[in-house]
């Protein structure tokens, strides 16, 4: 939903931009929907959360915002920014990896490639979390998640930035990427009302 904090209606480049960023499409495993996007942080905003299912498992959920300043921001390097997050399951072992941050970053920068969104400015966090079972819940498995937080300036279609941000969704959950030239369908569930 485009916040209109400064003006009554949006600017031209902000509506074509947000028709962009409703129209993306995702991978069928990724069920998404517009939320209450931050009012405080620019002029005009939007943002989309999504969940992860495979095989019935939920397996990862991310949010993406599109900020807007008509009078541009010298620390975006133009008027849009993207802020994104992305959270996902990934085996324990794996938490302990020395390499695990910098491999969840280059997630990020090859989904913005794959998907030719081209980005300034790109900046953010990789998290691992760990969780240990103790008392009346000792027996349950340990498991471990992942956080990426990233936002960057992007440039082009919005709708390239969208599919990128779903595409990290999927790496960071150990999802295949789809190969070259194969369109994705939508799901039969379809995606959610945005």
């Amino acid at each position: 939903m485009a916040a209109r904090n400064e003006v009554d209606a949006p600017p031209e480049e902000f509506r074509r931009a947000l028709e962009q960023f409703r129209a993306a499409r995702l991978r069928p495993e990724i069920l998404c929907e517009e939320m209450p996007a931050p009012q405080r942080i620019a002029p005009f905003s939007a943002a989309l959360s999504a969940d992860l299912t495979v095989a019935g498992e939920d397996v990862g959920s991310g949010r993406i915002v599109l900020l807007y300043d008509p009078a541009g921001n010298e620390a975006w390097q133009g008027r849009f920014r993207c802020v994104a997050y992305v959270r996902a399951d990934i085996d324990p072992e794996m938490v302990t990896d020395p390499v695990l941050g910098g491999v969840g970053w280059s997630w990020l920068v090859d989904s913005l490639q794959g998907q030719s969104a081209e980005f300034l400015a790109p900046s953010g966090t990789v998290t691992r979390v760990t969780s240990e079972s103790f008392g009346g819940m000792d027996g349950e498995p340990s498991s471990a998640e992942i956080e990426v937080r990233a936002s960057w300036s992007p440039l082009g279609s919005m709708a390239n930035h969208v599919a990128a941000w779903g595409d990290l969704m999927c790496a960071a959950a150990g999802l295949p990427p789809v190969p070259p030239g194969v369109v994705v369908l939508p799901s039969r569930r379809g995606q959610r009302a945005r």
